[in-house]
């Protein structure tokens, strides 16, 4: 199946990327680190309050006011990539950038391979780029420990695997 790129400005992160986002960063109605050498994090995976203040240990929100916060949080990440995107993507190829994004930040994002890769017309080799961000804290979140999943960051891992698949179009 051939799905078309259209140009980013017509692009808006999609509903089921939205739930796939929040199914993803997890809930917690209480400010938690959830990865060593993380930063704390509350609601859909906010790092900062709505004042722009990092949150706090002790913080804490409602599911609504967390999808709130994620919602604006999207709204400004997808303002900063449609500046340094300059390529035609695909609804999904779109939506995982907007969800790195909200992981890593649009400064990040907008230096990373996958987006140089995608504005050279490289998209599948774009996609395959988000397999390059497996460290969390130094740390090769896609180590193996006899054999099992690492119980320090498995889920960064875990995660950039599900977004190569998305981006390629063979997953949801």
């Amino acid at each position: 199946m051939n799905i078309p790129r259209i140009p980013i400005k017509y692009l808006a992160l999609s509903a089921a990327a939205l739930v796939g986002l929040f199914v993803s960063e997890g809930y917690t109605d209480r400010a938690i680190v959830p990865t060593q050498n993380d930063r704390f994090t509350v609601g859909f995976g906010s790092t900062f309050r709505e004042d722009g203040s990092p949150v706090r240990q002790g913080d804490t929100i409602t599911p609504v006011r967390a999808a709130q916060r994620s919602l604006q949080h999207i709204q400004k990440d997808e303002a900063g990539l449609k500046q340094c995107i300059t390529a035609k993507l695909t609804q999904h190829e779109y939506d995982t950038l907007v969800d790195f994004a909200y992981q890593y930040g649009v400064t990040a994002t907008c230096k990373s391979s996958m987006v140089r890769l995608a504005n050279a017309g490289q998209y599948r080799e774009s996609c395959e780029a988000y397999l390059r961000y497996k460290f969390s804290g130094g740390y090769d979140c896609s180590t193996l420990i006899n054999g099992q999943p690492n119980k320090r960051c498995w889920g960064v891992w875990a995660r950039n695997l599900q977004r190569r698949a998305r981006c390629l179009g063979e997953q949801p």
